[in-house]
């Protein structure tokens, strides 16, 4: 089952289970949109996986299963990541 990680791992904004902004690796590293797609480039700066958007819980479920609430703020060292980003990006996911 998916933590549902509360924010962006490098900006920390906040990404509640509703949010539509939320994107994860396969590790479910947690980033938001403008971090995953514009900072990063669609590649994970952790793993080098691609980013998909997080899916929403449904709310009946939400009680039973809740979201994490444990907060993971490590922000991304810019140059290592563009670099990351540079040597993968143009390769597809499945090829990394």
């Amino acid at each position: 089952m998916l933590e549902l990680r509360p924010g962006c791992e490098h900006c920390n904004k906040a990404l509640p289970h509703t949010s539509t902004e939320a994107m994860i690796c396969s590790f479910e590293c947690t980033y938001c949109k403008e971090c995953a797609l514009e900072i990063f480039e669609n590649v994970c700066p952790s793993c080098a996986g691609n980013f998909v958007e997080r899916p929403i819980r449904p709310s009946k479920m939400i009680e039973k299963y809740p979201a994490s609430i444990k907060e993971v703020f490590k922000p991304k060292d810019l140059e290592k990541a563009k670099i990351n980003s540079e040597k993968y990006k143009n390769i597809n996911p499945g090829e990394r």
